[in-house]
């Protein structure tokens, strides 16, 4: 007989354990489960449902969450929303119903919280995966479907080998242009910290803007600084920009116009983010110049990749990272279930 209740202390090293067995792809440590799950100030035990046997043994886990408190300032509880970050059975213990019995205790969780949207796994900061993962978790994703949960997002992870990385010509061409234009491309300044996190902020994402506030090294930043007295019309673009963009919107910013930060993500010094460019500057290279920039920074540091989890597959962003030499390594479908299905 198989009980499924709520966290206990202790369970955590079985728990541990029978993850790395089912999710072989994406292996964790003790310490990651106990930073990002246990010490998340949104950790509800009940809401980690774990599935153990009469001898003990964890035979599978799902977990719900919901916001006890905003990820960042400026953000709020989303009191309708909740998400399962991640929901596994011990391979022993497949194929008898085991996986919709731990998503549907998640499920009546989140409804007993008042949550009427449910969100696999994008759930941040703390997010295992962007979603679910169709090539190596079929049986996942079939599940989560007969659940009623349909995908609204497909995210890719790419990858870039950077043991061979050379900052190419035409980079150093666009750079030094953009510099005879009034234009800075830097480390910032520990004074130029707050107006970072404010324009990563409001331009993009409050996430972002914590992303940078907590990142253990700012030396893993870069950013693009727009000078007073800069020029104002571009009108040479490179191939793959815009085309007939010759002037800058009116009312572009001085100041930090974009930046590139690795690092900024549990230390992984080679995991690549988050990445922005104002978008009065959009099409001018800035984007081109950062990311080449920071790849440049990494290669310095002996890193031997760069890679990142989430961007869309067919965007500019794409576009940029693909002419950049990124290769998709993995296709996620970020899903979504609303009320009770039918």
């Amino acid at each position: 007989m198989t009980v499924v209740r709520g966290f206990a202390a202790g369970d955590e090293g079985a728990l541990v354990d029978a993850w790395n067995r089912a999710m072989p792809a994406d292996p964790t440590t003790p310490g990651w489960f106990r930073d990002c799950v246990l010490l998340d100030p949104n950790f509800d035990p009940e809401g980690l449902r774990v599935a153990v046997t009469d001898a003990g043994e964890v035979a599978g886990c799902a977990y719900a969450v919901r916001r006890l408190t905003p990820p960042a300032p400026g953000t709020g509880l989303e009191p309708e929303t909740g998400w399962i970050p991640f929901l596994f059975v011990a391979p022993e213990h497949r194929g008898g119903g085991l996986g919709r019995r731990l998503l549907d205790e998640v499920l009546a969780f989140l409804a007993g919280h008042g949550r009427t949207r449910v969100e696999f796994a994008c759930y941040t900061p703390h997010y295992v995966l962007p979603g679910a993962d169709p090539e190596r978790y079929p049986a996942g994703c079939a599940l989560l479907r007969q659940a009623g949960f349909e995908t609204f997002s497909r995210p890719v992870a790419m990858d870039h080998g950077l043991a061979a990385y050379v900052t190419p010509d035409v980079v150093r061409a666009l750079r030094e242009r953009r510099e005879s234009e009034g234009y800075r491309f830097r480390r910032p300044l520990d004074g130029e910290l707050p107006e970072l996190i404010r324009f990563a902020a409001e331009v993009f994402t409050p996430e972002w803007g914590e992303a940078i506030r907590r990142h253990g090294n700012p030396a893993r930043l870069l950013v693009a600084v727009r000078e007073s007295g800069a020029r104002e019309g571009i009108v040479g673009r490179e191939s793959g920009a815009r085309e007939g963009i010759v002037g800058r919107e009116s009312g572009a910013r001085e100041g930090i116009v974009g930046f590139a930060a690795y690092g900024a993500y549990r230390g992984i010094a080679e995991r690549f983010g988050p990445f922005g460019v104002d978008p009065a500057e959009r099409g001018t290279g800035i984007g081109a110049i950062l990311l080449h920039g920071a790849m440049t920074m990494m290669r310095a540091e002996g890193l031997h990749s760069s890679w990142f989890l989430w961007t869309g597959e067919t965007g500019p962003a794409a576009r940029l990272y693909a002419k950049a030499g990124y290769e998709v390594t993995r296709r996620f479908h970020v899903m979504r279930r609303t009320a009770e299905p039918g």
